[in-house]
This record gives structure tokens, sequence and C-alpha cells, in this order.
């Protein structure tokens, strides 16, 4: 059992974790040495579409099979996710070791760019500076990505610093999404020369 919820399977750098609350069930299956496939059921469309986007260019296998009171509003299903997720990260890369550590990308879209850069080392924290306009993408309340990259970052043991720009909110949270995963691929990624863990220190967190 994790504090997020409980891995129900394991191996190298890739784990299932699920989560079941009187909010939200949810079982997220991450795979950090995949090609980007995807299968992602939230019941929050646009979310769906950014998680993919995320996975796809992060070359993550991803599955996430969410239900949760949408009846109510979306808020609790979006943070449940990204906390598993966030988990499932974390329980992947294990202690962390031969691991590149720290990632960045920038991505645009059509007038949006967004960048993000990250470092996997255990360190909890997220800045987010996405200026959106409007108040919703589809489904999605644009308030909540702030709080979904910090649920992920917290679970995750990620220090997140994504910023962008656009006049289109769609491209915006596409763009950032797109470059959160591909700042995570690079952080993710084992370096052969690398004995141990990427810190001075010898320890991580």
């Amino acid at each position: 059992m994790s504090q997020i919820g409980t891995v129900t399977a394991s191996g190298p750098r890739w784990a299932t974790i699920t989560r079941s609350t009187k909010e939200t069930e949810i079982t997220v299956t991450l795979k950090l040495d995949g090609t980007g496939e995807t299968k992602i059921e939230t019941g929050v469309g646009f979310y769906d579409h950014l998680l993919t986007s995320m996975a796809h260019h992060a070359l993550f296998d991803l599955e996430v099979a969410a239900t949760g009171d949408l009846a109510i509003d979306e808020h609790h299903t979006v943070e449940d996710v990204a906390l598993v997720l966030g988990a499932a990260l974390a329980t992947s890369l294990g202690d962390r070791s031969g691991i590149a550590r720290f990632g960045d990308a920038a991505v645009p879209m059509d007038e949006s760019l967004a960048s993000a850069v990250v470092d996997v080392g255990g360190r909890p924290y997220a800045v987010v500076d996405l200026p959106f306009r409007g108040k919703r993408a589809g489904k999605l309340p644009l308030e909540l990505i702030d709080h979904t990259l910090e649920s992920f970052a917290r679970a995750g043991g990620v220090t997140v610093n994504v910023k962008g720009r656009g006049r289109n909110d769609h491209h915006l949270a596409e763009a950032a999404f797109k470059a959160l995963g591909r700042a995570l691929c690079a952080a993710v990624a084992v370096d052969p020369r690398r004995q141990g863990v990427a810190s001075t220190k010898g320890t991580l967190g």
C-alpha cells in the first residue's frame, strides 16, 4: 500500500496503482520504456486528450481507467487521476538510480508556446504559469490544470516548472502537456554512464 493507493503490480520501470475512495475509483498502469501507446478513460474528454498527448511524447505506455463523482463536478476525478499517475511514476522509478534526472522541452502549437523543466529526483514542487483566457476547454475547468500538475508533482516526487503563452486555451494546454511529456522522457531515461543516483550528495529526496 502506498500513500496514494495500492500497488497491485509492478516490475522494473513499470507499475499499476489502484485508488478507491467514496469519490473515485482509479487504476493507472504506467510503463516508462514504452512506445507511447495509451488507453485513457476518465470521463473528462479534454483531460483524456492532454494525458494522451503527454504519454505519447514521453514514449510512456499509459492506461487510465477512472470513474468518479462527475455529477458533482470534475475536481475529484481530475485530482485523483493526477495523484495516482504520480504514484505510478514514483513506483516505476524505484530508487531512481541510473537515470538522467533532469529534462526540459519547449513545444509550439500554432500561436502558443509552452516549456516544461522537470527534476524527477524526489523533490516535489510545482510552478505553473499558464495564463488561460477562458474557464473551460471541453468539460475540463482550466483552473484544474494547475492543480493537476501540483498533484502529480507531489505524488511523483517531481519538481515541475511549466510556463507558456498563447491566445487559444486548447493550444496552450496541449503544448504544455506535450512539453511535459518530452521533458519527462529525457529525465527518466537511463544513462549507462551513471552509477547510482544523479546527485553529488549520493542520495535523492
